[in-house]
């Protein structure tokens, strides 16, 4: 079974050096996406507006696979404009 790492830069370097084995890569995808979420809601009071925070995924080979970036931005106060509108997700 192919191991994948899950690396975080944001502001320090954490890498997975033991990594997890999982059946394939969409496997590793979807756990990225649940793994970086839950960071991201644990750690919400670290990551400060204009910070960048990344996750690389990547086989054992070191060889990048995906990568997640997040980064929240200041956006100067403005009048939303019509035509489109955030959806609940069901």
């Amino acid at each position: 079974m192919p191991r994948f790492h899950f690396h975080i830069f944001d502001g320090q370097d954490r890498r997975d050096e033991d990594g997890t084995e999982l059946p394939d890569f969409q496997t590793a995808q979807v756990e990225a996406i649940r793994f970086a979420g839950e960071i991201l809601k644990d750690e919400a009071h670290r990551i400060a507006l204009g910070k960048e925070w990344r996750m690389d995924v990547t086989d054992e080979s070191n060889m990048i696979l995906l990568r997640l970036d997040f980064s929240a931005v200041a956006a100067p106060a403005a009048p939303r404009s019509s035509g489109w509108t955030l959806q609940p997700v069901a």
